[in-house]
Order: C-alpha cells, then structure tokens, then sequence
C-alpha cells in the first residue's frame, strides 16, 4: 500500500472524527432544552428511514421483499424497540422468507 492511501486513510479519520468530538467537548456539563434533547433523541430513527425507504421500492428481483422487509420494521419500530432490533427482525424475516423461496 503506497504512502499516499495511508494518509489518505488517516485523514479521513481525522476529518470524521472531529466533528464527532466537538459536541462533547464543547457541550461538556451543559444542559440543552428538553426540545432540543427530544429531536437530536429522533435523529437516528429519521436517519435510518430516510436511507432505507427509498431501497424498498428499488429492488429489481421481488418488490415484495422490500414490502415484506419494510412491515416487518414497521411494525417492530411500533412497538418500540431499539433501532438496532428493528433491522435485526427486518433481517431475520427475510432471511425466512429467503430460505421459503
């Protein structure tokens, strides 16, 4: 790997990571408004959906994978769970419905 990959790497790191610290760093031992701790609280939710929707209509094989896939999440998002789960359960109902096929 020739030394201008390596930098490139280690730069990118960098600029990625900063923008990560700086909240902790400049937000340390303050308190934000509950308004504000209940939006940035959604962020990952809103981030997700707006990743993933647009791909259920984009698969070109079975659109009722992506249907399929979508309620799963929907309904287990419903209930409340981490978003983790959510993808988790999403993933394993197409896995069942993968191995049916």
């Amino acid at each position: 790997m020739s030394s201008h990959i390596v930098w490139m790497i280690i730069g990118m790191g960098v600029v990625t990571y900063i923008p990560r610290m700086l909240p902790f760093v400049l937000l340390k031992g303050k308190n934000l408004p509950a308004f504000l701790q209940n939006v940035l609280r959604n962020v990952p939710s809103a981030t997700l959906g707006a990743l993933v929707f647009p791909g259920v209509f984009f698969i070109n094989d079975d659109l009722w994978f992506g249907i399929l896939g979508a309620a799963a999440a929907f309904f287990v998002a419903y209930l409340g769970v981490n978003v983790i789960i959510v993808v988790l359960s999403s993933i394993a109902v197409l896995s069942i419905y993968s191995f049916m096929m």
